[in-house]
Order: C-alpha cells, then structure tokens, then sequence
C-alpha cells in the first residue's frame, strides 16, 4: 500500500492532476491561481483509496465507502469552483461538512488559516487524518460529529463547504458563520441542485444560486417530514 507522500511526487499522479487541472478544472471556468495551484499540489488518491488512478482523477463523482457509510463525492471541478467563489483567504477558517475522506479540506488547507474535515462516520475520520498526516497537511485535522450540527465550540468559520446536497436550510451551519463567513452546498440535489453561496453579514443572511452541481442529498439535511392534521 503506498503512503500518502508516495503520490506527491509521482510522475503518473502528477501527469493526472495537470490533466485534470487543463482539461476539467479550466473549462469550467476555473481560473484561479491558487485553487489551482492547490489542486495540482494535493494528490487525491490518499482521501480515495480502493479506486483506480484513471478514475480518481474523471469528472465522476466516486463512490467512496466509510466504515459504515457509501457516500457519492462531488466531482473535483465542482468542488474547486466552489472553493473559487468562496474566496478563501490565509486568514480563513475553514470547515468542511461531509466530506468523506477530507479531499476538500486538504486543497482549502493550502488557502486558508486552518481546515478542519467534519464527518459522521469514524472510517472517514480516520482515512482524513491519516491523508492529513501523510501529506505534510499540519493546518488541517478531523473531527468526528453530526454533521447538522457543526462544530459550534470551535466556530466562527469564515468558509463552511458543505460535501453534498441539502434540502433545507442547514440553519445550525449557518449560525457558524463569521461576519463575512461564507457557506456553500448544493441546494436540493440530483439533476436539479444548484451550488448556491450564503453569505452573513452581521445578523442577515442572504444566499444565490451559483451554477448547476447535481448531488446527493447527505441524510443530516434531508427535509424534515411534515404532518398534516
């Protein structure tokens, strides 16, 4: 089994994130020198493993298996998109909510203060922690917890990323946020979600819609069932 570092400096993990960066990343208009330049420095393999190489770099979104959890990734030009229009800063806390094997908190550990991978299933905890470790990624950790909780005794987050679709307004999530904090997920899911931004200012919060993302709906913020009498 190789060690994380091992993909850092391989030639062939190398050669797929260059493609992936000029063939995915660019046309779909993401221009941003340091996201890309995050993209090409973190590998992915070692937040994916049991997938092929060929694959962990496609615009596909994986299936990835936590020790109880089968969770559908977003596709890596949805995630660096959003990480662009989140414009993280190194001043920025970031967390990032479902995730999985932490891939999105590693490329917004290269932009940001610290990056911190929340996820519901331990076996994606550990394999976030052991990426984290073997990469050399000293700002970024991983937290096991709900994942519609949050961390609220380590917030204010500048950034919070969330890994999936929502249904509803991920209130507690949003109670996280800076002044000035950033929260991003895609809104409703499947063939219709659509990456939105909610942004705090002061006490408001306003959200948009970005541009198109289908994902799964993350169990933690599927819609509550309503009763009619």
């Amino acid at each position: 089994m190789a060690h994380p570092s091992d993909y850092m400096t391989s030639p062939r993990s190398q050669d797929l994130r260059q493609t992936m960066v000029d063939r995915q990343l660019r046309t779909f208009d993401v221009t941003d020198a340091d996201v890309l330049s995050a993209v090409l420095a973190v590998p992915r393999e070692p937040f994916v493993s049991g997938h092929v190489d060929s694959l962990v770099y496609s615009d596909a979104h994986l299936i990835v298996r936590g020790g109880q959890t089968r969770r559908r990734l977003l596709a890596p030009m949805f995630l660096a998109r959003a990480l662009q229009l989140a414009h993280v800063t190194p001043r920025d806390r970031v967390l990032d909510v479902g995730g999985a094997g932490g891939y999105g908190a590693g490329l917004a550990s290269r932009l940001a203060h610290e990056a911190i991978a929340l996820d519901d299933d331990r076996g994606f905890v550990d394999q976030a922690d052991f990426a984290f470790r073997g990469l050399g990624l000293t700002n970024a950790r991983a937290a096991y917890g709900d994942l519609a909780a949050g961390l609220p005794g380590e917030g204010p987050f500048d950034v919070i990323l969330i890994g999936g679709a929502v249904e509803e307004e991920p209130e507690a999530l949003l109670a996280q946020l800076a002044d000035g904090g950033r929260l991003l997920a895609v809104r409703n899911g499947d063939s219709s979600g659509q990456m939105t931004l909610w942004e705090r200012s002061g006490a408001a919060i306003g959200s948009r819609p970005l541009f198109a993302a289908p994902a799964d709906v993350l169990p933690a913020f599927r819609r509550k069932p309503s009763f009619a009498f």
